[in-house]
C-alpha cells in the first residue's frame, strides 16, 4: 500500500505539473511530496498511539518543507501539494482524492473544543494559494477555492468560489458554458459573474428604474397642477363673464 501510494502521488505531480520533467525531480525537489511522503510515516505512527513520535516526526517535516501537517489528519491518494509553503492542515481536517493544494492554504479550526473542528474536503478540489478554509465545514466534489478566499460556510459539488467571505461565480456564459476543467490556483480565468459586481448592477438597474418611476410621477404631477389651473382659470373667466 505504501509503495503504491508512492508511486501514485510521483505520477499524479507529473501528470499535472507541467514543470514536473520527470520522477526523480519530483522525489529530490518537491516539497509538497516529501511533506505527503512524511505525513504518511506521522500518521502511521498517531494511528498506533505513537502520539509523541508522531508530532516529533511531523515537527521534522515542518522544518524540512515548511509545511505543517498534523499527523491525525487524514489525506487522500494523489493528493498535491503545489510550491507548499506556509501550508496548514489542522488535526481533524480530511482530504479527499485528487486534491491540489497551493501554498499559504490553511484548513483551520475555529474552535478550541476537542472534536471536529477542521475541514473537510472532498475529492478534486482545487484549492488556491492562500485561500482559507475555516471550520468543521464540507466542500463538495470538484469545488473550486480562489485564490485568497476566506471561506466559512459549505461549498456545494462544482461550485467555484471567490472573495472573502467566499461566494459563489457563476462560471461560463449561454453561448460558452463552463465545462469540468483544471483551473490553476483555483481561480476562473473563464467568462464567469462576480458576485459583488451581479449585486451592484442589480442595485444599479433598480435605481435606474425608481428615477424613472420617479420622472414619470413629477410629469403626471404637472400635467394634473396645469389641468387643475386651466380649469380654475376657466370658472373665474366664465363667472366675470356672469356678473
Amino acid at each position: 500500500m505504501t509503495r503504491m501510494f508512492f508511486h501514485e502521488t510521483v505520477q499524479a505531480y507529473r501528470q499535472r505539473d507541467p514543470a514536473a520533467r520527470s520522477a526523480l525531480e519530483v522525489i529530490l525537489c518537491y516539497p509538497g511530496f516529501h511533506a505527503l511522503m512524511i505525513h504518511r510515516v506521522a500518521h502511521g505512527l498517531w494511528s498506533r498511539r505513537l502520539f509523541l513520535l508522531g508530532r516529533v516526526i511531523s515537527h521534522f517535516g515542518r522544518m524540512m518543507t515548511g509545511i505543517e501537517i498534523h499527523p491525525a489528519a487524514k489525506i487522500g491518494r494523489r493528493c498535491i501539494i503545489d510550491h507548499g509553503m506556509g501550508v496548514v492542515i489542522g488535526e481533524t481536517a480530511e482530504v479527499g482524492d485528487d486534491v491540489y493544494l497551493y501554498h499559504q492554504v490553511t484548513l483551520g479550526g475555529t474552535s478550541s473544543d476537542r472534536g471536529k473542528r477542521h475541514p473537510t474536503v472532498a475529492n478534486n478540489v482545487i484549492i488556491g494559494a492562500g485561500a482559507k478554509i475555516l471550520g468543521a465545514i464540507h466542500i463538495g466534489e470538484n469545488a473550486r477555492i480562489g485564490a485568497n478566499a476566506v471561506v466559512v460556510a459549505e461549498v456545494p459539488a462544482n461550485t467555484t468560489v471567490v472573495g472573502i467571505p467566499a461566494r459563489p461565480v457563476e462560471r461560463g456564459t449561454a453561448a460558452r458554458p463552463a465545462k469540468p476543467q483544471f483551473d490553476p490556483y483555483g481561480t476562473p480565468c473563464d467568462p464567469c459573474i462576480d458576485p459583488m459586481l451581479a449585486e451592484i448592477e442589480s442595485l444599479r438597474a433598480e435605481l435606474t428604474e425608481l428615477e424613472s418611476r420617479l420622472a414619470r410621477g413629477e410629469a403626471e404631477l404637472r400635467r394634473s397642477a396645469e389641468r387643475a389651473t386651466g380649469f380654475a382659470s376657466a370658472r373665474s373667466g366664465d363667472a366675470d363673464f356672469t356678473s
